[in-house]
């Protein structure tokens, strides 16, 4: 005997209970705003997170940087607007505190006057250049009359050389000849006469031979004495060079990177500060 189903009859039907279409339809919006809700907050929150991620590495990106092209304070007034733009959708977005605002201005207050800084590094270029042209000239004019003097003073030291060894050599022949004559046959001279004359004539020749000692030891010192003038002069010319040297080759590359890195790591440091802040309040 197989298995029926049993129906049911009109009476169990009319006892079952069903909702009016308007009754479901009204409890099908309540299901949706009450899941909307849910949804507009998590995509609220996605939005906050993403925004915040999205500020931090632009402004990482800002704060690396580099300015490929001289004058560099060209650029500046870009940069600033451009950090300005991502700090105004961050704070439009996000209920930002007085803490932050006041990190901000503080830093932005401070990247302000050394970019201002280097503009007028930058400016002054142009007279770097001139001051580095001078200076140059003047080590040039330094060193011409340096060999000048120099030249003067070898140029006299050989003419008094040439002229001490010249008597010297004069001196020598002739006491050569007194003392040739002790062993010849010429008897003109006696022997005393012969004897004081060769003394005289040694004695002539040692002083020229002093006289000479002392005028290369003259010269020497006058040598000496124009190395030092000369050296005087030349250093704080060479210091200078130096000083604006350095100066030009420094505008050459951006000079503002590390001020520019310092103050995007501390807005960096504000907004994780504010976020941190932000998420105690909520717990």
């Amino acid at each position: 005997m197989g298995y029926q189903t049993r129906k049911k009859s009109p009476r169990d039907a009319n006892h079952e209970y069903r909702k009016p279409l308007r009754e479901k339809s009204k409890d099908r919006k309540r299901s949706l705003r009450r899941h909307g809700k849910i949804i507009l907050k998590t995509s609220k929150s996605t939005t906050e997170r993403e925004l915040s991620e999205a500020t931090l590495k632009r402004l990482h990106t800002l704060g690396s940087q580099k300015f490929g092209s001289s004058p560099f304070s060209e650029h500046f007034n870009r940069w600033l607007a451009n950090v300005d733009a991502v700090l105004g959708e961050f704070e439009a977005t996000m209920n930002v505190d007085e803490q932050f605002a006041i990190e901000r201005t503080q830093t932005l207050s401070s990247i302000k006057p050394q970019l201002e800084e280097k503009r007028r590094q930058e400016d002054s270029i142009e007279q770097s250049l001139k001051d580095l042209a001078n200076y140059r000239n003047h080590l040039k004019q330094i060193n011409t009359d340096y060999r000048t003097v120099l030249c003067a003073i070898r140029g006299q030291k050989n003419v008094e050389i040439k002229r001490l060894n010249s008597v010297m050599n004069n001196l020598k022949k002739e006491r050569n000849k007194i003392v040739q004559s002790k062993t010849s046959f010429f008897r003109g001279i006696s022997k005393k006469d012969r004897e004081q004359k060769e003394i005289a004539l040694t004695e002539e020749l040692n002083s020229k031979q002093t006289e000479l000692e002392l005028i290369l030891l003259n010269f020497k010192d006058q040598q000496r004495r124009l190395q030092d003038e000369y050296e005087k002069k030349k250093e704080p010319i060479l210091e200078q060079i130096k000083v604006f040297k350095k100066k030009i080759r420094d505008m050459e590359t951006d000079g503002s990177l590390e001020e520019r890195w310092f103050a995007c790591e501390a807005l960096i440091d504000a907004i994780n500060n504010f976020l941190q802040r932000k998420a105690t309040k909520v717990l």
